[in-house]
Protein backbone atom coordinates (compact mmCIF):
# COMPACT_ATOMS: atom_id res chain seq x y z
CA UNK A 1 0.00 0.00 0.00
CA UNK A 2 1.50 3.58 -0.81
CA UNK A 3 1.32 5.42 2.08
CA UNK A 4 -0.19 8.45 0.32
CA UNK A 5 -3.07 6.93 -0.86
CA UNK A 6 -6.08 8.19 -0.10
CA UNK A 7 -9.60 6.42 -0.73
CA UNK A 8 -13.25 6.70 -0.22
CA UNK A 9 -16.26 4.94 -0.48
CA UNK A 10 -20.18 4.90 -0.56
CA UNK A 11 -22.59 2.20 0.08
CA UNK A 12 -25.21 1.82 -2.84
CA UNK A 13 -28.66 0.18 -2.84
CA UNK A 14 -28.22 -0.42 -6.61
CA UNK A 15 -26.97 -3.64 -8.50
CA UNK A 16 -23.54 -3.83 -8.97
CA UNK A 17 -24.32 -4.52 -12.94
CA UNK A 18 -26.40 -0.88 -13.48
CA UNK A 19 -23.24 0.80 -11.16
CA UNK A 20 -20.40 -0.63 -13.82
CA UNK A 21 -22.76 0.41 -16.98
CA UNK A 22 -22.96 3.87 -15.86
CA UNK A 23 -19.50 4.25 -14.68
CA UNK A 24 -17.99 2.26 -17.56
CA UNK A 25 -20.20 4.15 -20.16
CA UNK A 26 -18.45 6.57 -22.58
CA UNK A 27 -18.68 10.40 -20.99
CA UNK A 28 -19.48 9.11 -18.02
CA UNK A 29 -18.23 11.46 -16.15
CA UNK A 30 -20.58 14.13 -17.66
CA UNK A 31 -23.28 12.75 -15.93
CA UNK A 32 -22.26 12.40 -12.14
CA UNK A 33 -18.66 14.36 -11.50
CA UNK A 34 -20.05 17.61 -9.96
CA UNK A 35 -16.31 19.00 -11.20
CA UNK A 36 -16.30 17.76 -14.93
CA UNK A 37 -16.90 20.44 -17.59
CA UNK A 38 -16.48 18.05 -20.16
CA UNK A 39 -15.56 14.12 -20.88
CA UNK A 40 -14.25 12.85 -24.27
CA UNK A 41 -13.76 9.64 -25.12
CA UNK A 42 -9.99 9.41 -27.38
CA UNK A 43 -10.40 5.90 -27.27
CA UNK A 44 -13.07 3.94 -25.31
CA UNK A 45 -11.80 2.03 -22.64
CA UNK A 46 -8.29 3.14 -23.63
CA UNK A 47 -8.15 6.63 -23.16
CA UNK A 48 -10.25 9.67 -21.97
CA UNK A 49 -9.81 13.54 -21.97
CA UNK A 50 -11.43 15.36 -18.62
CA UNK A 51 -11.73 18.98 -18.53
CA UNK A 52 -12.27 20.66 -15.42
CA UNK A 53 -14.64 23.16 -14.64
CA UNK A 54 -11.94 25.31 -14.04
CA UNK A 55 -10.05 24.51 -17.41
CA UNK A 56 -7.83 22.23 -15.82
CA UNK A 57 -7.43 19.29 -18.71
CA UNK A 58 -6.01 16.10 -17.53
CA UNK A 59 -6.23 13.11 -19.63
CA UNK A 60 -7.09 9.22 -18.17
CA UNK A 61 -4.82 6.30 -19.68
CA UNK A 62 -6.74 3.04 -18.45
CA UNK A 63 -4.36 0.22 -18.00
CA UNK A 64 -7.29 -2.40 -16.24
CA UNK A 65 -10.48 -2.71 -17.47
CA UNK A 66 -12.51 -5.07 -15.45
CA UNK A 67 -15.84 -5.19 -16.48
CA UNK A 68 -18.36 -5.50 -13.52
CA UNK A 69 -15.63 -4.93 -10.90
CA UNK A 70 -13.98 -1.78 -11.81
CA UNK A 71 -11.06 -0.82 -13.71
CA UNK A 72 -7.23 1.49 -13.54
CA UNK A 73 -5.72 4.08 -14.73
CA UNK A 74 -3.35 7.17 -14.63
CA UNK A 75 -4.59 10.96 -14.88
CA UNK A 76 -2.44 13.68 -14.95
CA UNK A 77 -1.66 16.64 -17.81
CA UNK A 78 -0.62 15.39 -20.95
CA UNK A 79 3.13 15.80 -20.80
CA UNK A 80 3.21 15.55 -16.88
CA UNK A 81 3.59 13.37 -13.96
CA UNK A 82 0.47 11.14 -13.47
CA UNK A 83 -1.43 9.56 -10.69
CA UNK A 84 -2.66 6.36 -10.55
CA UNK A 85 -6.74 5.91 -9.79
CA UNK A 86 -8.05 2.56 -8.61
CA UNK A 87 -12.30 2.25 -9.00
CA UNK A 88 -13.61 -0.81 -7.24
CA UNK A 89 -17.11 -2.38 -7.29
CA UNK A 90 -17.75 -4.49 -4.65
CA UNK A 91 -20.77 -6.85 -4.48
CA UNK A 92 -23.12 -6.51 -1.17
CA UNK A 93 -26.01 -8.45 -0.08
CA UNK A 94 -28.12 -5.55 -0.72
CA UNK A 95 -26.68 -3.35 -3.35
CA UNK A 96 -22.29 -2.80 -3.79
CA UNK A 97 -19.75 -0.84 -2.48
CA UNK A 98 -17.65 1.46 -4.66
CA UNK A 99 -13.95 3.08 -3.71
CA UNK A 100 -12.21 5.13 -5.57
CA UNK A 101 -8.32 4.96 -4.29
CA UNK A 102 -5.73 7.76 -5.46
CA UNK A 103 -2.12 7.41 -5.60
CA UNK A 104 -1.03 10.77 -6.16
CA UNK A 105 2.22 11.64 -7.87
CA UNK A 106 4.50 13.80 -5.81
CA UNK A 107 4.80 17.29 -6.99
CA UNK A 108 8.58 18.28 -7.35
CA UNK A 109 7.40 21.94 -6.14
CA UNK A 110 7.35 20.43 -2.83
CA UNK A 111 11.19 19.50 -1.01
CA UNK A 112 10.44 15.43 -0.23
CA UNK A 113 11.43 16.25 3.47
CA UNK A 114 7.96 18.32 3.56
CA UNK A 115 5.93 16.50 0.80
CA UNK A 116 4.58 14.54 4.30
CA UNK A 117 3.06 17.12 6.14
CA UNK A 118 1.80 18.55 2.82
CA UNK A 119 0.00 15.41 2.31
CA UNK A 120 -1.32 15.07 5.67
CA UNK A 121 -2.19 18.61 6.28
CA UNK A 122 -3.58 19.22 2.05
CA UNK A 123 -3.50 16.78 -0.37
CA UNK A 124 -5.11 14.00 1.56
CA UNK A 125 -8.49 16.41 2.87
CA UNK A 126 -8.43 18.15 -0.74
CA UNK A 127 -8.77 14.41 -2.05
CA UNK A 128 -11.59 13.19 0.41
CA UNK A 129 -13.38 15.91 -0.70
CA UNK A 130 -12.91 15.47 -4.16
CA UNK A 131 -13.65 11.69 -3.90
CA UNK A 132 -16.91 12.52 -1.82
CA UNK A 133 -18.41 14.76 -4.18
CA UNK A 134 -17.79 12.55 -7.09
CA UNK A 135 -19.20 9.66 -5.31
CA UNK A 136 -22.34 11.43 -3.95
CA UNK A 137 -22.55 12.38 -8.03
CA UNK A 138 -22.97 8.84 -8.49
CA UNK A 139 -25.37 7.66 -6.00
CA UNK A 140 -27.45 10.88 -6.48
CA UNK A 141 -27.53 9.88 -10.50
CA UNK A 142 -28.40 6.23 -10.14
CA UNK A 143 -30.73 7.30 -7.44
CA UNK A 144 -32.55 10.45 -9.59
CA UNK A 145 -31.21 9.40 -13.60
CA UNK A 146 -30.44 13.46 -13.42
CA UNK A 147 -27.24 14.44 -14.67
CA UNK A 148 -25.14 16.58 -11.40
CA UNK A 149 -24.80 19.80 -11.48
CA UNK A 150 -21.75 21.93 -11.65
CA UNK A 151 -20.40 22.13 -7.93
CA UNK A 152 -23.47 20.53 -6.96
CA UNK A 153 -22.08 19.44 -3.53
CA UNK A 154 -19.99 22.75 -3.31
CA UNK A 155 -16.91 24.11 -4.94
CA UNK A 156 -13.25 22.31 -5.02
CA UNK A 157 -9.91 24.81 -5.03
CA UNK A 158 -8.18 22.57 -7.42
CA UNK A 159 -11.10 21.52 -10.03
CA UNK A 160 -13.99 24.48 -9.66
Amino acid sequence: MNRFEVSNEIILNHNPDVVWEIISSKNALELFHPYCLKNDVIVYKKKDKLIYLNGLTYIREFSAWKPNNGFELSIGKKRGKKSKIKWKIKTLDIGCEVKISVYPYRSSKIPKYFYPLVNIFIVKPKLRKYLQSVLTGLKFYLDTSIKVKKNQFGKHSWFS
